[in-house]
């Protein structure tokens, strides 16, 4: 019994340890309106996973009565090693659009781009881990 339980606890705690580099916390750069959001990148199943969990004016002031906090903005994001996503998507608040998506991270330096449109519209951006 003793050496069931101390088999599930290593389990627990290599799960735990097992966590991808890219989960945490983002900020990303400001928008078309100056505006910039907090989002936390977590497992979805085997893909990853963000919501806004704050977000912040051009002069940094929090808008906690955002509309878009809670809401998804990364969903279905393979890790395809070596810091590398992909197949995923990222719904761009300010312009309300959805691209297909991916992200290479190094260090604390995630950068995210997508397209629409079969490749003809595409966005960049680098987003840096909250400390």
């Amino acid at each position: 019994m003793r050496a069931a339980l101390l088999a599930l606890v290593f389990i627990g705690a290599g799960g735990m340890a097992m966590a991808d580099p890219a989960e945490g916390v983002w900020q990303t750069k400001p928008d078309d309106n100056g505006d910039y959001g907090h989002v936390k990148i977590s497992a979805c199943g085997a893909d990853l996973c963000g919501v806004l969990v704050r977000a912040f004016d051009g002069s940094g002031t929090e808008k906690s009565s955002s509309p878009n906090i809670g809401k998804r903005i990364v969903w279905d994001m393979k890790a395809e090693g070596g810091g590398a996503y992909g197949d995923g998507k990222i719904w761009s608040p300010d312009r309300d659009k959805t691209y297909r998506s991916k992200m290479a991270l190094s260090g604390d330096v995630l950068s995210v781009s997508g397209c629409v449109l079969g490749g003809m519209i595409c966005r960049s951006s680098e987003w840096r881990r909250v400390k």
